[in-house]
């Protein structure tokens, strides 16, 4: 492995820090490396193995204001890509707004999610005082070629060079963007179309609103989707013809944000509502369906069944998961982002566009999150989904699973104690015959060896563990959304407005 050091950070957080999630497997990182030709550990890299695999996730430079919440850290992306059975590694802080502006500070200049607003230094970029920081830390996923970063409570999207992680600037789309407003955490990609669906939200009327991008880069359609007041939204989903919204009802207290204290409370007498709406439909065009009650963080895929729109997505069966008493300070602080708190099992409805009934069922027994699919299968019929399983009171993947959802069955691979991995991306085999041909990619961090590795499995044979296992110049942070990006489809956008080079391949 040839490795270089690019880029080296001065950390502010504190020598004797305890939170768990700035130490141990959430320890952050602040040095940038270039690694060309990564070492083989175990196996070999696949020859046919061609694209990036993307992995965006929080790594905090500086401490907080007062409370650290794990959603709060600097946004930092990873890159692994292959061609021609050789692999690649780049990591880069995405150069925000705020980076930038707390490192020439030299210090914190935001609240975060635990803190209040009225902690703010400076105001947001859009000239409102007291708005979090946007850490573009959440997802990440690939639009004309170029990799776009997102962040959970709407902001910008920030361009990133898919080879090399450098940050290119924010997304304009033409003078469009709406600033303001912003985009929120899942933008989806229509790889068919090559249309960008998104949603944004927020604490003034119509609470939400819902677009499209065209294959242009243009912002071709944004209309109002009206709530009954502020809601908390994270995912979406669309089939060929409709687009999927969210009404859930957890959200923030109306009393107490009102006084602009901003604690989410699930309503449990109240039902889970989707909005249904043509791609390219009004407002006048929704219609709204009503279900048990739950929050649902990720939807996995959705599509078309006659009259029908299957949706599927991880049903929370506590989202709202009471303090026991039980377990460490830590453990109770953060007990909303424990899988086996919050009780996330992979489950479908089925919404009726001709009587608008709606019946649901369960899928899994399993608690499961994160899940990931075959790309050429979204907003069709389709069979496994890849899904996470969660360190018991912790917000740490600790394994695998292959869900078949035709017949029920599932797949499983067990990270060895201390190992906890990242979403888990699908990487088609070109010219694959069937749904699961390909390759699973996903990156660990290894508490025993004080290490990372990136894990490729056949994704028909995830039970057989890794086909390869490549190591990293560094023990890298515990992680979460990751996307594929095939390398034909990168490179068909090299010359038109991603500067990508092919890095050592």
């Amino acid at each position: 492995m040839d490795v270089e050091i690019v880029g080296k950070f001065l950390s502010t957080l504190p020598e004797d820090d305890d939170h768990p999630y700035r130490t141990g497997p959430w320890r952050p990182q602040s040095t940038e490396w270039d690694a060309d030709d990564l070492t083989a550990v175990e196996g070999e890299i696949p020859r046919d193995l061609d694209g990036v695999y993307l992995r965006n996730t929080e790594n905090p430079l500086h401490p907080a204001l007062k409370t650290y919440h794990p959603f709060d850290g600097d946004g930092m992306l990873h890159v692994v890509g292959f061609r021609d059975g050789k692999a690649f590694y780049r990591n880069r802080f995405i150069r925000t707004d705020g980076f930038l502006a707390e490192n020439k500070a030299g210090g914190p200049l935001w609240p975060g999610l635990a803190e209040p607003p009225s902690l703010a230094r400076r105001d947001d970029g859009w000239g409102a005082r007291g708005r979090m920081k946007d850490a573009s830390s959440t997802d990440v996923v690939v639009h004309r070629g170029t990799a776009l970063t997102s962040f959970y409570q709407c902001g910008d999207l920030y361009r990133l060079d898919p080879y090399s992680a450098e940050t290119l600037g924010k997304a304009q789309w033409n003078g469009n963007f709406p600033v303001g407003w912003g985009v929120s955490a899942h933008p989806k990609i229509d790889t068919t179309t090559g249309e960008l669906l998104f949603f944004n939200y927020s604490k003034h009327a119509p609470y939400m609103h819902y677009g499209v991008v065209d294959a242009d880069n243009n912002l071709v359609h944004y209309v109002d989707v009206p709530l009954p007041g502020p809601r908390l939204p994270h995912d979406m989903a669309f089939t060929e013809n409709y687009v999927i919204l969210n009404d859930f009802p957890l959200f923030w207290e109306p009393e107490l944000l009102a006084r602009d204290l901003h604690v989410a409370r699930f309503h449990r007498e109240m039902p889970s509502r989707f909005a249904v709406m043509p791609r390219r439909g009004q407002t006048a065009d929704i219609r709204w369906f009503e279900a048990e009650p739950t929050f649902v963080l990720h939807f996995v895929n959705a599509y078309e069944d006659g009259d029908e729109i299957v949706l599927d997505g991880f049903f929370q069966a506590d989202p709202e998961p009471a303090d026991t008493g039980t377990g460490t300070k830590w453990q109770r602080a953060f007990r909303f982002l424990a899988l086996d708190r919050m009780q996330a099992r992979l489950h479908r409805w089925r919404l009726d566009l001709v009587t608008g009934s709606v019946r649901e069922e369960q899928l899994s027994e399993t608690i499961t999150e994160f899940g990931m699919i075959n790309a050429d299968y979204a907003a069709r019929d389709y069979r496994y989904a890849y899904a996470a399983t969660g360190k018991p009171g912790w917000f740490l993947f600790d394994g695998l699973v292959k869900h078949d959802v035709l017949t029920g069955r599932e797949q499983r691979y067990a990270f060895a104690d201390g190992v906890y991995g990242s979403e888990t991306a699908m990487a088609p085999r070109p010219g694959g015959g069937s749904e699961d041909d390909g390759y699973l990619i996903t990156l660990t961090t290894d508490m025993n060896a004080d290490a990372s590795y990136c894990l490729i499995f056949d994704a028909a044979r995830l039970s057989d563990g890794p086909v390869c296992k490549l190591s990293l110049p560094e023990r890298i942070s515990s992680g979460t959304h990751s996307t594929w990006a095939p390398g034909p489809q990168l490179r068909r956008w090299e010359s038109v407005d991603s500067p990508a080079e092919a890095i050592g391949l």
